[in-house]
C-alpha cells in the first residue's frame, strides 16, 4: 500500500529531524515544532515519488468504489422523503411573474406614480 509507505517515510523524516534538533540542544518542545516544519518541507522536496504513487493509488481506489453516496438506510429514506416534499412544494407553488415574460421591479427601479413606488410628491 503506497499510502502506508509514504506515511512511514514521513514519520521517519520527522523522527530524524526531531532527534537531530534535540541533540543540537533545542529542547523537546521547540524541537518537536521545528521537526514538524522541517519534516513537512523535506517530505515535499524529497518524497515526490512516494507521494505521487500514494495519490494515484487513492484515486484508483476511489474510482473503483464509484460515486455512490454512503448513506444508511434511514438516511437514504429521509433523503427520498425530503426530495419528495421539495418536489411537491415546487409543484404547488403558484407561478410568478417571471414565467409570463415580465420582470418585476423593486425599490429604486420603480417609476414615480406606480403602485408601491417609493417616490413622494
Amino acid at each position: 500500500m503506497p499510502v502506508v509507505t509514504y506515511s512511514l517515510l514521513r514519520l521517519g523524516l520527522f523522527v530524524v529531524c526531531l532527534v537531530g534538533l534535540v541533540l543540537a540542544g533545542t529542547g523537546w518542545l521547540f524541537g518537536v515544532i521545528l521537526a514538524a516544519v522541517f519534516a513537512a518541507l523535506l517530505s515535499y522536496l524529497l518524497l515526490k515519488g512516494p507521494r505521487d504513487r500514494a495519490a494515484l493509488w487513492l484515486q484508483a481506489r476511489s474510482e473503483a468504489r464509484g460515486d455512490r453516496p454512503r448513506l444508511s438506510r434511514r438516511a437514504a429514506a429521509d433523503a427520498e422523503e425530503e426530495d419528495a416534499a421539495v418536489a411537491a412544494a415546487e409543484a404547488s407553488t403558484p407561478t410568478d411573474s417571471t414565467s409570463t415574460g415580465t420582470t418585476p421591479t423593486t425599490g429604486a427601479a420603480r417609476t414615480e406614480g406606480t403602485p408601491g413606488s417609493t417616490a413622494r410628491p
